[in-house]
């Protein structure tokens, strides 16, 4: 069992290397999201640079890697702890992936994925939640952090295990961290709106 669950654990977090930002600008000969507009591998900035449809096959990509194998290691009944290390796994995979160089994106759309693969429910609820704050903030990053800043009250409501709750209080200090130039523009009212943005990161 000890070695099922670090092979579920290393597949969770190869599968998060695998950069869907960038694969899609490759097949859509697009130029590379690391070296155009925001910089950052994700689906906002594949938006900035391909368009609606690159970055739906992104996003979609991306939230594939946080879903599959959370899903995966919750139907086959693991303990709650390598749970949330699947979880936290993909999610680091895609932050830091191993085969482009440790450089990726800021994670939202797989943390939204590890939701989903936690519960259609959690996922679901954190979805409304952003969609709501889109609809009153109109500011992308302002809407996803503030989501995942209550991604854990959600998981403590829906599923109360300490340690899926401390996986995703990790993964939403992580986010904060890696959105520090985001809350900057915010502070000093530079941040786009979503108009200007429509996207995920």
């Amino acid at each position: 069992m000890i070695m099922t669950d670090l092979l579920l654990i290393a597949a969770a977090y190869l599968l998060g290397s695998i950069s869907s930002a960038i694969l899609v600008c490759r097949v859509m000969h697009l130029p590379d999201p690391r070296s155009e507009g925001s910089h950052n591998p994700g689906a906002t900035n594949v938006l900035r640079i391909g368009g609606r449809k690159a970055a739906f096959l992104t996003l979609a990509g991306d939230m594939l890697k946080g879903f599959l194998p959370t899903l995966t290691a919750n139907l086959m009944g693991v303990d709650p702890l390598v749970l949330a290390a699947v979880g936290l796994a993909a999610f680091l995979g895609h932050l830091y992936p191993l085969f482009f160089g440790f450089k990726g994106g800021k994670g939202v759309a797989t943390a939204l994925g590890v939701q989903f693969g936690l519960g259609w429910l959690i996922g679901g609820v954190v979805t409304g939640i952003w969609l709501i704050m889109v609809r009153l903030a109109k500011i992308s990053s302002v809407s996803a952090l503030i989501a995942m800043a209550l991604a854990p009250l959600v998981i403590w409501w829906l599923w109360p295990m300490p340690e899926l709750i401390a996986m995703q209080v990790v993964i939403s200090l992580i986010l904060f961290w890696r959105h520090r130039s985001n809350i900057r523009d915010l502070i000093s009212g530079k941040e786009g709106q979503i108009d200007q943005e429509r996207g995920l990161e």
